[in-house]
């Protein structure tokens, strides 16, 4: 039972290896990288800057919801309050330390699933002191990743050259 994998884990990983060739190789990745990186050459195109942003973030938000829908119907099989419990503030680190790429998302998304793995396993082999420290583990590796992350060298290396540019 420990060792079965949901149907979702190899969907995600072709997910992801997907998504970075398309980002990379296809017109569509490039139009999309485009609007994040300099809109101004991509309203001079023809394109709709804030048409492709919103078609983006909602294809994301779809993905999200999938992972949403997996957590509460595979593991506990219903909806319990409290089910996600910081996963939001994970999935932001994540894809801040992965610097927007969907295959070192991936490989951070395996990091930080250990991490939050790593209670529940050494309970279940019998070790229960400090049960509570080994549930924090993900969102202290969490806080540490963004702490790193935020220095002035690194803090938006990789991201779109306009993310948080008001105009």
């Amino acid at each position: 039972s420990a060792l079965q994998i949901n149907l979702l884990f190899p969907v995600g990983v072709a997910l992801a290896a997907l998504l970075s060739w398309g980002f990379k190789s296809t017109r569509w990745g490039l139009i999309l990288r485009m609007a994040g990186d300099s809109s101004d050459a991509a309203r001079a195109l023809g394109y709709s800057v804030n048409g492709i942003r919103i078609a983006a973030t909602t294809l994301g938000g779809f993905i999200a919801g999938l992972g949403g829908a997996s957590l509460s119907l595979y593991y506990p099989g219903s909806w319990n309050e409290g089910l996600s419990s910081g996963q939001g503030l994970i999935a932001v680190a994540l894809v801040i330390f992965a610097r927007w790429s969907p295959m070192r998302c991936l490989w951070a998304a395996l990091l930080f699933g250990g991490a939050g793995a790593l209670g529940p396993a050494l309970q279940s082999v019998g070790i229960s002191e400090g049960y509570y420290l080994f549930n924090a583990v993900p969102y202290v590796l969490t806080l540490v990743i963004l702490v790193w992350t935020c220095s002035p060298r690194r803090s938006l290396q990789g991201a779109p050259a306009e993310l948080g540019v008001a105009r």
